[in-house]
């Protein structure tokens, strides 16, 4: 569990980190930030199961996949895809758009530690400071509860029985426990953080993003509000290189990208005891209790017990995948339809993962 001693006062441009860029490992490759051109090299160069990769392939092909990318050391490995595009002009492919759907979770962690970095905010800032008061229906004592860090850990301890969990409007924002005290997936608290970041910076989300993470790393994704929500679309290819940019711990090859690397690691390690499988707005492999998505249940298992204890994931509904795997320098990208029925196809990665270590074995 992290324990926060920080102030719980603001840390404005006087808090703001010095450009140190850490080095990339000399084996990880970074394709070029203004071409679509990406080394790529086989499976079996790499000594890889290629039964097991078929097997894979299959397996995904059957579960509703719509594009699917494993990066080793950077370079492409494997990259497939099926069916045709959103509006049937063609096959789905490369230059294909998607949804990230709460995959964009991760990304939004990661700008909330620039703005941090930058002077902007401090992940203890009261969230009124920058929504104002009276953006839930609690009483103001309650509300000043509530600060940033609840917001990225989905503690804020707002009611989760609503009927609309993605609504954001205060009619919609109750209290049910005390900020800390409730781990919950609720939608709303997250979204808010959009516009937490625009007040605290003054710059449209969009363009912020652009600025501080896309153009660095040649990720053209937008952001798309569809209606509470706002949702990030890109290729499977820009998908995987904020996989990449995650492995390199937020620097993209010379380019630091995040500068604080504690806000890092704080993002991809357990950021409390209620859920220790949840970072800062991701998801965490290897720990010993879950809570899921829908439940406020704690199960006495792992996210995926199947996948290396290490990884770490941006995920979303529907089986969007971003998974990262420091300790083999992989990165993952699923992008499709539901493979299943399930509130979470927590089985369905699970599964994939089976397949992905019998290929990489």
């Amino acid at each position: 569990m992290l324990v926060f001693l920080l102030s719980t006062t603001s840390c404005k441009k006087d808090n703001a980190l010095p450009d140190t860029p850490l080095n990339p490992p000399a084996n990880l490759y970074f394709p070029p930030t203004n071409s679509t051109a990406w080394q790529d090299t086989t499976p079996e160069s790499m000594g890889w199961n290629t039964e097991a990769q078929a097997t894979l392939l299959n397996y995904l092909s059957t579960h509703k996949t719509r594009a699917f990318v494993v990066l080793k050391d950077g370079k492409i490995v494997v990259e497939q895809y099926w069916g045709n595009t959103i509006l049937n002009t063609g096959e789905f492919g490369p230059d294909s758009q998607w949804y990230w759907a709460s995959a964009g979770k991760t990304l939004t962690a990661l700008m909330v530690g620039i703005a941090q970095t930058e002077g902007h905010l401090h992940i203890n800032d009261i969230t009124s400071t920058y929504l104002g008061t009276g953006w839930t229906s609690m009483p103001p004592e309650q509300e000043n509860n509530i600060r940033i860090r609840h917001q990225l850990t989905m503690t804020t301890g707002l009611d989760y029985t609503t009927e609309y969990l993605d609504c954001t409007s205060p009619n919609c924002l109750y209290y049910k426990a005390e900020a800390g005290t409730q781990w919950y997936y609720h939608n709303a608290p997250y979204t808010l953080l959009d516009e937490v970041i625009s007040s605290a910076t003054g710059k449209n989300y969009q363009s912020y993003t652009h600025e501080k993470v896309g153009n660095k790393i040649g990720m053209q994704g937008n952001w798309v509000k569809l209606g509470n929500n706002n949702v990030y679309w890109s290729t499977a290819r820009e998908a995987a290189r904020f996989g990449l940019l995650l492995l390199n711990k937020g620097t993209w090859q010379s380019t630091t990208v995040l500068q604080d690397t504690t806000y890092f690691k704080a993002m991809a390690s357990s950021s409390q005891a209620l859920n220790p499988s949840y970072g800062y707005l991701t998801w965490l492999n290897g720990k010993g209790s879950l809570v899921m998505p829908g439940s406020p249940a704690s199960l006495p298992t792992s996210l995926a017990p199947d996948a290396p204890v290490d990884l770490f994931a941006a995920m979303g509904k529907n089986g969007q995948f971003i998974d990262v795997v420091p300790s083999k320098n992989l990165v993952v990208i699923r992008f499709g339809e539901a493979p299943d029925n399930s509130l979470v196809p927590a089985v369905f990665h699970n599964e994939m993962w089976k397949y992905i270590m019998e290929m990489v074995r």
